[in-house]
């Protein structure tokens, strides 16, 4: 068998149900169609099939799709994926399948990797395939997915979670995260990296689904922190007491955290810990400069800070966190 010939490229295969979300669907086919490799040929092949024989699907905007696929691809894919629907009927209402969609999952081979995006996740939840793992969804419906299936983990909070074979997602652009995701676990962050520059979006994104829920927000004639985190991102590289970003804004520092949460969604320390993260993010992708400068420019101190704190965001080191997303960089002279 030649090299050519022993070539085939990871199927993925989306199930669009009734109701589909466009750009949700939408999701696989941009990010798992751009990957190749060295010899340009693409890594993954993208297929849409439906759990009725090739046809219209509806959507929730004003035009339906043909589906050219029925449920007979399911048996072919490396990867299932589900975008999210409005009209789950009662596999949202009821947690059970729908005869029809029970008869389609069952054509999926054991051994095959399941991703959902926003609430496709009830699918998988109804088939049983969730009981005992975590999951999450959009933020707006990991408590009704929890009281529906009370022996899944949902964790409303992340933006998805990888559980080894199953993958889920929050709501819509978590469903780009998700994918890259699956990219860099495939094939390395520098194919990933290279599909998310094309697709103009950031490799990761950092933070969860907390960032999004929506929370009261002080009237517009009441004082803000904005000056203060101006500020702030102007001194990174000092050091900065609560106190001072504070007085930025004539506030006590008990209602300058509290109003800072209002607004931001966390701590001002957290919020500080995030920019210094961003800081030295920028700084290992676009300088060569030393792991104790770039940590001392970044307002962490020390490069064993850094390193502590990257670990804890990225899960990577500084120095592989460079390599990574600085190919072709000459190697760093300080190690953290």
């Amino acid at each position: 068998m030649t090299r050519e010939s022993a070539f085939r490229p990871h199927r993925v295969v989306v199930l669009a149900l009734d109701g589909l979300l466009p750009f949700e669907l939408g999701i696989p086919h941009r990010i798992f169609g751009r990957p190749k490799d060295a010899e340009g040929r693409h890594l993954y092949e993208v297929v849409t099939c439906s759990v009725r024989p090739p046809g219209p699907v509806e959507t929730d905007a004003d035009f339906s799709i043909h589906v050219e696929n029925g449920p007979e691809a399911l048996a072919t894919a490396d990867t299932v994926i589900v975008p999210a629907s409005y009209e789950l009927g009662p596999v949202f209402d009821e947690g059970v399948l729908t005869d029809e969609l029970a008869a389609a999952l069952a054509r999926i081979r054991p051994g095959t990797r399941l991703a959902s995006i926003c609430t496709g996740v009830y699918v998988f939840a109804a088939a049983g395939l969730l009981d005992g793992r975590p999951a999450t969804t959009h933020w707006a419906e990991a408590a009704h997915l929890q009281r529906l299936f009370p022996r899944i983990k949902v964790d409303p909070d992340v933006l998805f979670i990888d559980d080894g074979d199953i993958l889920t997602s929050a709501g819509v652009a978590a469903g780009i995260d998700l994918c890259l995701h699956m990219v860099r676990r495939d094939h390395g962050s520098a194919v990933a990296n290279e599909v998310a520059r094309r697709t103009v979006v950031p490799p990761h994104r950092d933070g969860g689904q907390a960032q999004y829920i929506h929370r009261p927000v002080p009237e517009p004639q009441l004082a803000t922190t904005t000056a203060a985190r101006a500020w702030a991102l102007g001194r990174l590289h000092e050091p900065i007491q609560l106190r001072d970003m504070a007085e930025q804004e004539a506030m006590s520092v008990r209602t300058f955290t509290r109003r800072f949460r209002e607004e931001v969604g966390m701590s001002p320390g957290q919020w500080l810990t995030q920019q210094r993260v961003e800081r030295a993010r920028h700084l290992l992708e676009s300088t060569d400069l030393s792991m104790d400068q770039v940590a001392r420019d970044a307002g962490f101190g020390t490069a064993q800070s850094m390193r502590q704190h990257l670990q804890a965001a990225l899960g990577v080191t500084p120095t592989t966190y460079r390599r990574t997303f600085r190919t072709g960089a000459a190697d760093p002279a300080v190690t953290p």
